[in-house]
């Protein structure tokens, strides 16, 4: 059962949500890219992420996206892996990844949630693993 695993902390591993125009879902809009970073000295094995958006849309409906999942056998350390591109009109949401991972044969786990309008270019701060700015959660 779940309460059985033992979860520890969740240490060097974040994601950000980066400008990049090739991943622009429309001609003459912004495109923006999520990454899952490993800033620590060591590999993440077997990493799973699950990620969906969700909240109100204008008119106050709930609103949820498809969930998307992704598998990485392995990241390095001290690296970076795109995720998926993300499409602007989900800003306004609640965009989460469910982040999953072994080191050795300890899992961790944690959900890292972008909450509506967070992903603005206020936000953006100098990410020093991808040598771009981006908006970062930790």
């Amino acid at each position: 059962m779940k309460e059985d695993i033992k979860f520890d902390p969740v240490e060097g591993v974040s994601v950000a949500i980066v400008p990049d125009e090739a991943a622009a879902v429309e001609v003459g809009k912004p495109g923006w890219l999520v990454y899952l970073l490993n800033h620590n000295r060591f590999p993440l094995e077997n990493v799973i992420i699950s990620s969906n958006g969700y909240g109100l849309d204008a008119d106050g409906h709930d609103v949820r996206t498809s969930t998307l999942r992704h598998h990485f056998p392995e990241i390095e350390a001290y690296s970076a892996v795109p995720i998926e591109p993300i499409d602007p009109a989900l800003f306004h949401l609640n965009n989460q990844y469910w982040v999953s991972y072994y080191i050795g044969g300890q899992i961790f786990d944690k959900k890292f949630i972008f909450v509506p309008d967070s992903i603005v270019a206020d936000n953006l701060i100098p990410i020093a693993l991808l040598g771009r700015e981006g908006v970062l959660h930790s």
